[in-house]
């Protein structure tokens, strides 16, 4: 018998395992971004960007994926092509997770999914384009993506541009509160919602230091305050898309989900995918440009969690 079961289906690449046996500082990085988010080879040439990101940033990066019956964190160039082209990749969230592993299949990870296997790793920060959380329509459908509850049962701070614009934004965060989530905001004071900068709602906290953030994230669990802490940061001003006029794209891009029948985990690709479209590729543009700033975003939080038992190093630039 182990000592820790869940320690055996962890496959580390060499660079993580060193950095983590080192104490060096980590960032988690989802695959499903890569497999159902965006297009080949965009896809893969963003994944790679992302992480030279987290390294320019003093962190090293940890892509997770599940691979030949193993969680793979930290990827190499042939797993990241895999994860990138077109073919059968199973979208792994937390139910997902025992299937996938035992059949020995490929999947990409979710939110949630990279947040279980983030915390089985011992990293503390992941760093994801945008949350999922409450579906519109969800009075009806009981649609509520499983990120939600992941946050509030496993320690690990999620660095996103706020929810995607496709949710029903104010009953995410009324979730995220019920649940005792913090929704600390990067840069603005109100929450990020992907695409577009603001959401229209406030976050619960501004905190723009990442050592104001980093004391704040081990303040919460030092207390024994398990689960975990969303950081919004808003899509970078130049990339960013009018709020009116994403609002309008969604809203065609939910009518033609419903009428072609797309439900479950199809509808997030789908959304996006047709939003894609829509927008003649140009919210394609502000979802990379607003991972690669949260990724920024992330790395300094990494290492300013690190630091606060090093005191070694000069402090990162703030938001």
């Amino acid at each position: 018998m182990y000592a820790s079961p869940s320690k055996a289906w962890l496959a580390p690449s060499e660079p993580v395992a060193a950095a983590l046996a080192a104490g060096r500082p980590v960032v988690a990085l989802e695959s499903t971004i890569i497999a159902h988010g965006m297009p080949y080879p965009q896809n893969v040439q963003t994944a790679r960007e992302v992480e030279a990101v987290i390294r320019a940033n003093g962190a090293e990066p940890a892509t997770i994926a599940v691979i030949g019956g193993k969680i793979r964190v930290g990827l190499s160039d042939g797993e990241l092509q895999l994860l990138g082209r077109p073919g059968p990749v199973h979208k792994v969230s937390r139910r997902d997770l025992p299937a996938v592993l035992a059949s020995g299949e490929t999947g990409a990870t979710t939110v949630a999914g990279t947040m279980i296997c983030a915390a089985l790793a011992g990293i503390e920060v992941f760093v994801t384009g945008g949350i999922g959380g409450v579906h519109r329509g969800a009075a009806e459908t009981f649609d509520i993506s499983a990120d939600l509850q992941e946050l509030a049962r496993t320690s690990v701070v999620v660095v996103c541009a706020g929810a995607k614009s496709i949710l029903d934004i104010g009953l995410t965060l009324e979730y995220l509160e019920t649940h005792g989530v913090p929704v600390l905001s990067c840069g603005q004071d109100n929450f990020a919602a992907f695409h577009t900068r603001d959401s229209g709602f406030r976050a619960d906290y501004r905190l723009d230091d990442p050592q104001q953030q980093a004391r704040f994230v081990r303040t919460k669990w030092d207390l024994g305050l398990a689960g975990g802490v969303v950081l919004s940061t808003p899509v970078p001003e130049a990339a960013a898309m009018p709020r009116d006029e994403i609002d309008a794209i969604t809203q065609q891009a939910l009518a033609d989900a419903k009428a072609q029948g797309v439900a479950g985990k199809a509808v997030t690709p789908f959304l996006l995918a047709r939003i894609r479209d829509l927008t003649g590729g140009r919210s394609l543009a502000a979802n990379i440009a607003l991972v690669k700033h949260n990724a920024a975003v992330g790395a300094r939080l990494a290492v300013a969690l690190r630091r606060l038992t090093s005191h070694t190093s000069p402090p990162p630039p703030s938001c």
